[in-house]
């Protein structure tokens, strides 16, 4: 375990000199290392952006990041894709949605599969996210899968949290229900040139007035055409990170990281065919695992 936290570290030193092949391998040694390392970065900034399958997420963070480029910051995008529960496979298409190889040296995009993770959101998202910003990336987007309960995660990773929808407003109502429309920092409604996408917006906004002290923006923004990226970015940059999610988000990284001890502990298998068949109750799982986790811990 010393030696893979060592490995960890070598791989970090030579990232921060500007190394990309070193960065890509701390990314994957990140993903694939028994214990989660840590990392501190007093400097990291850090965008979540969900929103339904389908909104153009991937795209309008194509036209952000171009954008950044273009005065002068550095840009890593972690986008999460989907993994199928049947053959655990993952398309990781983003960096094609995204403009793929035209980026250039100042972007460095990374698509991860969702894996096994509860809620598609690893907890191994947050020492990424730390060791990008030790390495120099000034702007760090994290991608989800898609709105729903499961994206609430996104809180425990993002200072600052974009939600995306396009002019269905029935998406919209679906973020409402799962409480990610509350998280949201800023509102963008995307392919503001469809019919629909205007009345959208004001939905949205009049949903948010309902609260009587609701100043977030809504924006009506198209990543096709390029339009009301600037105004999308400006909005962003002067959000401020809320002290008030300080809690929701100790409680959501502790949970993830909970779970993903769960998920990947060597007996999860052997205690699930033990389950299907009746030898074992539910409790007595938890505490088989529980009592395992503990002392693998001490």
């Amino acid at each position: 375990m010393a030696l893979e936290l060592s490995n960890i570290m070598q791989l970090l030193e030579l990232a921060i000199s500007g190394d990309r092949r070193s960065l890509s391998r701390l990314m994957t040694k990140i993903a694939e290392s028994p214990q989660i390392p840590q990392f501190q970065s007093e400097s990291s900034w850090t965008l979540g952006v969900t929103g339904p399958p389908g909104a153009g997420k991937s795209t309008l963070i194509g036209q952000m990041v171009k954008h950044w480029v273009s005065v002068g910051e550095s840009v890593a995008v972690l986008a999460l894709d989907p993994t199928s529960p049947i053959t655990g496979g993952s398309f990781l298409a983003d960096r094609i949605r995204m403009g793929g190889d035209d980026l250039g040296e100042t972007v460095f995009v990374r698509s991860i599969a969702s894996g096994n993770s509860p809620g598609g959101i690893s907890p191994r998202i947050w020492p990424m996210c730390q060791a990008l910003s030790l390495c120099g990336w000034t702007r760090i987007v994290i991608e989800t899968v898609g709105s729903g309960q499961s994206e609430f995660r996104i809180a425990a990773l993002a200072d600052r949290i974009l939600l995306v929808d396009g002019p269905d407003r029935g998406d919209i109502i679906q973020a409402e229900k799962a409480g990610i429309l509350e998280l949201a920092d800023v509102i963008a409604v995307n392919k503001s040139d469809l019919p629909g996408a205007v009345s959208s917006a004001q939905s949205i906004r009049t949903s948010l007035a309902l609260s009587g002290d609701d100043s977030r923006e809504v924006l009506l923004v198209s990543a096709l055409e390029g339009e009301g990226i600037e105004k999308l970015i400006s909005t962003i940059e002067s959000c401020e990170p809320r002290s008030e999610r300080n809690e929701m988000i100790m409680r959501e990284r502790l949970i993830s990281e909970w779970d993903s001890l769960l998920v990947t502990h060597p007996e999860i298998d052997e205690i699930i065919a033990k389950l299907c068949i009746g030898s074992i109750t539910v409790n007595e799982a938890i505490h088989i695992l529980s009592s395992s986790i503990v002392q693998s811990r001490e």
